[in-house]
């Protein structure tokens, strides 16, 4: 697994031994990572899930090619999605935020050609994809 993979887990808030579980590396390469990220050591036991980001970083999983996986619920076999405060939230919106510091336009879909792919740099909404098809209007 790439270091990219340990990092995004580490800034995700994953404790050490669950992320050298999940990839399958040893607890000293991510205890090296996140001292060269000079992160704070790494806080045993469970970890709450506050804000929406956090449940979306706790439920996201980095794959080979630089793109994310959804672990977490699938709504109505499609959708990535997660429940919060009572309401349910696609997981590619709340990605999208989190990438743009705004809430989408219309639908979120990934734009990588990654089926599924959750990545926030990945996903692009109408208004984002208005754009690039004025843009390839104006090249062709």
């Amino acid at each position: 697994m790439s270091r990219t993979a340990i990092e995004q887990l580490l800034h995700a808030g994953y404790g050490d031994r669950t992320i050298a579980r999940h990839l399958g590396v040893s607890i000293g390469t991510v205890r090296r990572t996140r001292t060269e990220l000079q992160m704070p050591a790494g806080r045993p036991g469970p970890k709450s899930h506050g804000t929406l980001a956090d449940v979306f970083w706790s439920r996201a999983k980095p794959v080979d090619g630089g793109h994310m996986e959804w672990t977490g619920t699938v709504h109505s076999g499609t959708t990535p999605s997660l429940r919060h405060g009572g309401h349910r939230y696609s997981a590619y919106r709340i990605a999208f935020t989190i990438a743009h510091g705004r809430e989408p336009v219309g639908r979120t879909q990934p734009g990588c050609g990654h089926p599924g792919c959750i990545h926030p740099q990945h996903l692009e909404d109408q208004t984002m994809r208005d754009t690039f098809a004025a843009i390839f209007r104006e090249v062709a």
